[in-house]
């Protein structure tokens, strides 16, 4: 061991012996160090370049809980109205006869109640947590924040597609045929079952993961609850034979289920049937051994399609027998393909226009959106523009520099079925809106004399209120709620199309 410096004289000669020759052993000792940029931006000395507080690049798009109006005053279990429909609903003849009285006219009404259901999600942050953040961030402030606007979030997907009263019921036998050519089955006798699922269930499901039947949700104070993922109880399973070969398909469809928006496919050995695919539209060629791990046995045997801790939303109560509302189905068409929606050839769309029309027909009003996911979005544009219905189209164009941008985009449709002669209606794609259902949305009565401000509203025994939870442990636990209903006071006045192939 080197002996220690004990003066000053002795530091100061080691130091110039250090300074005159460098390139000696004394250069690798401790009395020489190189001081370069670190390689890593969290080593070294260096500064750690953090802008605060942290950016939020989530996406917040609620259409439907921005535009429909939110009022509180909700008492009881349920909200409850009646509705006069019709009067004269019997065609009377108006003609009166001399000294006598006119005859009775008929009205009809109708009886409507929904229940109110809690919507609420729970966050906590522990006290380190709020330690570590400080003077970055509020971590406390973020976790309500963020428990906000995640309830609003679900509360848009509930306010289109919340199921709590439609049971789709036993999903039909699939028809199935099997081919020796089109694929790369094997030969053998396959086994195919079909789920019809709704909304919820198209939202969560994937071939990876699965699609969700009975769903059992732990709680944060250690309770739990169980409510339906949006599956209808399986099919009895059809069977196909790919006589020979390896080059085999099965073609596969089933009769669509009404409140369905999609339908998942497993097939198979018998009894052992594995998730192979999700579709929009109620017929599939299956060309290849099934990718996905879930088993058609791990689904039991229940209809699954009801949450019984939601309400209705819009979908639903248009879909629900006797609600009035115009619902087209698209026909099954070719086995795998579908049916695609329908250029007029005049710049319109066939089933649009039926859609209007029986809306007119029948109630004698417009919708005033039409909400599409993005496949029909473009379909949409490529059926008014297809030719030759360009020629009843009018385009113009600026010839100034830099105003030339490629593309087109259909902004709304025209409805033709109004008393006024004609009516623009926006289209907008719809965030949770799933591919092959369109929703005529119609936001106000065009009913001079009506008595309803609002075609539909949300009830509220208790609008959004935040919760901090008492301490028991060392975090902070916050919870945020709402306690509503969405009322619908004319289902009539909504048309949903389905079962739309792409194309």
């Amino acid at each position: 061991m080197n002996a220690p410096i004990n003066n000053v004289a002795e530091t100061l000669r080691l130091l110039k012996e250090a300074m005159a020759a460098p390139n000696n052993d004394i250069l690798n000792s401790a009395l020489a160090k190189a001081w370069v940029q670190p390689g890593s931006a969290v080593s070294g000395l260096n500064a750690y370049s953090l802008e605060a507080p942290a950016k939020l690049l989530y996406p917040v798009i609620t259409p439907l809980r921005n535009s429909i109006p939110r009022v509180t005053g909700g008492v009881g279990i349920q909200a409850n109205w009646r509705a006069i429909t019709g009067i004269n609903t019997g065609s009377l003849a108006i003609g009166v006869s001399e000294g006598n009285r006119g005859g009775v006219q008929a009205s009809s009404t109708a009886d409507y109640f929904a229940a109110f259901r809690g919507i609420g999600m729970e966050d906590y942050v522990t006290f380190e947590a709020q330690y570590a953040g400080q003077t970055f961030d509020d971590v406390r402030a973020r976790a309500v924040q963020g428990l906000l606007r995640g309830l609003m979030i679900g509360e848009e997907k509930v306010l289109l597609g919340g199921n709590t009263s439609l049971a789709l019921g036993t999903t039909p036998t699939p028809t199935a045929v099997g081919a020796i050519t089109g694929g790369s089955l094997a030969a053998a006798t396959y086994s195919v079952i079909c789920v019809a699922l709704t909304l919820d269930a198209m939202l969560t499901g994937s071939v990876a993961g699965g699609i969700r039947a009975a769903v059992t949700r732990p709680n944060a104070d250690g309770t739990s609850d169980t409510y339906g993922g949006g599956s209808a109880k399986k099919s009895v399973a059809a069977s196909a034979t790919v006589a020979s070969g390896s080059a085999g398909s099965i073609a596969a469809s089933v009769a669509a289920v009404n409140g369905a928006v999609g339908y998942a496919w497993f097939w198979g050995a018998s009894g052992s049937e594995v998730l192979g695919a999700i579709t929009s539209i109620n017929s599939i060629v299956i060309t290849a051994t099934a990718a996905g791990t879930q088993t058609a046995a791990s689904l039991g045997t229940n209809d699954n399609s009801q949450n019984g801790l939601v309400f209705d939303g819009l979908l639903t109560q248009a879909f629900k027998p006797g609600s009035g509302a115009y619902i087209l189905v698209q026909p099954t068409g070719t086995i795998g393909a579908g049916t695609p929606l329908t250029s007029d050839n005049a710049g319109g769309i066939v089933e649009f226009d039926k859609v209007l029309q029986a809306l007119w027909d029948n109630y004698r009003l417009s919708p005033s959106k039409i909400w599409v996911a993005s496949q029909e979005m473009n379909n949409v544009g490529k059926k008014i523009l297809a030719a030759p219905s360009t020629a009843a189209q009018r385009f113009v164009f600026n010839a100034e520099q830099g105003m030339i941008a490629g593309g087109v985009a259909v902004r709304s449709y025209l409805n033709k079925f109004t008393m006024e002669g004609m009516k623009e209606i926006p289209i907008g794609i719809h965030p949770n809106l799933t591919p092959g259902t369109v929703l005529f949305d119609t936001e106000e009565l065009p009913y001079p004399l009506s008595n309803v401000a609002s075609v539909r509203r949300v009830l509220c025994r208790q609008d959004y209120y935040q919760l901090e939870w008492p301490l028991k442990t060392r975090k902070y636990e916050y919870g945020v709620y709402a306690d509503e209903v969405l009322q619908h006071y004319f289902p009539p006045s909504m048309a949903v199309i389905t079962n739309i192939a792409n194309g």
